[in-house]
C-alpha cells in the first residue's frame, strides 16, 4: 500500500492509495483496513456499502468483498458529519468547537494555544477536529507538527510552516534546548509531598495493566522503569484542592500526571491515574457511574501547557505564556472564586523565575 495523495477541506477528508502487487486479489475491506488500521472492519464496510470507498476506473458502491488488482488506485473519502468519536460527560457529547488562539506568528512558525480535546495531527476516527487540518484549512497549505500534546490537554503547541522550519525545531527539543511547563489542578490525596519538589520515579508502559499500555511507576533507585524528572512548585493551596506547575525535565508518555499522582496529587478529571484506572474504561465504553462523574468532576484531565521557553527566532531565549483555558477557568471562579487575572499573573511570576535558572 502506497498512499498517494490527502486532502483535507472542513467537510471531508480524502485520501488516495495504490495498491502494490503483494496486495493482488484481497478483498476490498481487507485493502482498505490495511490502508487505515485504527478503524474497525464493520466501520470500513459499512464506508465502502455507503459509497465513501472507490476503485478508480469502477462505478461505486461496492462490494466488501470484491478484489482490488496491483496498480489500481482507491480512494477514501470521510465527511465530517461521519465523525462519531466525542467525548461525552453525563450523557452528552462535550463540545468540541472552541478554536485554537495563536500566541505567536511569523512566516515561519505559529505558536497556537490548543483547545481541549483538539488532536495536534489525525488518528483514527478523530480527522476533523486536528491542530494541523485547522490550519492546513485555513491557510490552504501543509502544516509541520514539532512535538505534540495530548488530546485532553490543552495550551502551548508548536507547529511549523515548512519542514526546515519543523526540523530546526525538532533538533531544538533532541538537544534539550527547549523547556515546558505544565500547570495543574489536583484534588489531594491524604498524604502529600510538601513543595516544591522534584519527582524522579522510573517509569514505563506496562502491558500487563488494565488499560494495557497504562505507565506504572517505580523507585528511582529501581531497576525496573526508565530514568524520568519533573520539578513540582506549588501557585495556590485550595484546601482539598491545589494549583501547581511542573516543569519536566524528561519526556517520559504521561510524566507529569504519573509523578504527580505518585507524591499525592492525582489531577482532577485524570479517568487513568486517579488510583482507579476501570474508571477509564468505563468512560471509553460510554458507561461511566454516576459515582465516575462526581469523582472526576469535569470532562478531561486538568493539565494545560502553561509555558514554553526556547531559542527562537533568535539565539535568544523567548518565551510564551498561555492564559488560564476556558474550561477550568470556570471551575476555579465557580468552585473557589479564584481570581483569574491573579492567578495567571502568579503563574507567569514563577514561570519567569524557575526559566531564568535554567538559562
Amino acid at each position: 500500500m502506497s498512499e498517494i495523495s490527502k486532502v483535507f477541506s472542513a467537510d471531508k477528508y480524502v485520501a488516495t492509495y495504490s495498491v502494490e502487487h503483494s496486495h493482488e486479489g484481497w478483498r476490498l475491506d481487507q485493502f482498505v483496513q490495511f490502508c487505515v488500521p485504527n478503524l474497525s472492519r464493520q466501520y470500513l464496510k459499512s464506508k465502502i456499502e455507503k459509497g465513501e470507498v472507490e476503485i478508480v476506473g469502477r462505478k461505486p458502491p461496492h462490494k466488501p468483498s470484491v478484489k482490488v488488482h496491483a496498480k489500481e488506485m482507491v480512494i477514501i473519502t470521510t465527511h465530517n458529519d461521519s465523525i462519531t468519536d466525542d467525548e461525552h460527560w453525563h450523557g452528552s457529547p462535550v463540545p468540541k468547537d472552541e478554536e485554537p488562539g495563536i500566541i505567536y506568528e511569523d512566516e515561519f512558525l505559529m505558536v497556537i494555544n490548543k483547545p481541549p480535546f483538539m488532536l495536534t495531527h489525525p488518528a483514527g476516527k478523530n480527522l476533523f477536529y486536528c491542530a494541523t487540518v485547522w490550519y492546513e484549512t485555513r491557510f490552504n497549505k501543509p502544516i509541520h507538527t514539532i512535538h505534540r500534546i495530548d488530546r485532553e490537554t490543552t495550551g502551548l503547541l508548536l507547529l511549523a510552516k515548512n519542514p526546515r522550519t519543523a526540523e530546526k525545531i525538532i533538533n531544538l527539543f533532541e538537544k534539550d534546548l527547549i523547556r515546558k511547563c505544565y500547570l495543574f489542578i489536583s484534588k489531594k490525596n491524604e498524604v502529600t509531598t510538601p513543595f516544591p519538589f522534584t519527582a524522579r520515579e522510573r517509569m514505563d508502559r506496562d502491558e500487563n495493566r488494565i488499560p494495557q499500555g497504562i505507565i506504572s511507576w517505580w523507585s528511582k533507585d529501581s531497576e525496573l522503569g526508565k530514568e524520568a524528572q519533573t520539578h513540582f512548585e506549588e501557585v495556590m493551596d485550595l484546601g482539598t484542592y491545589v494549583i501547581a506547575l511542573a516543569f519536566p525535565v524528561t519526556g517520559r508518555q504521561h510524566q507529569i500526571r504519573v509523578h504527580a499522582s505518585a507524591h499525592g496529587y492525582p489531577l482532577l478529571g485524570d479517568k487513568l491515574y486517579n488510583g482507579d484506572s476501570s474508571i477509564f474504561m468505563r468512560f471509553k465504553d460510554g458507561n461511566p457511574t454516576l459515582a465516575d462523574h462526581e469523582l472526576m468532576e469535569i470532562p478531561r484531565q486538568a493539565l494545560h501547557a502553561v509555558a514554553l521557553k526556547l531559542t527562537y527566532p533568535t539565539d535568544a531565549y523567548t518565551h510564551f505564556v498561555s492564559p488560564i483555558p476556558k474550561d477550568l477557568g470556570d471551575w476555579l471562579v465557580e468552585k473557589h472564586r479564584i481570581d483569574l487575572e491573579v492567578l495567571e499573573n502568579k503563574v507567569r511570576m514563577i514561570v519567569e523565575e524557575k526559566f531564568k535558572e535554567n538559562k
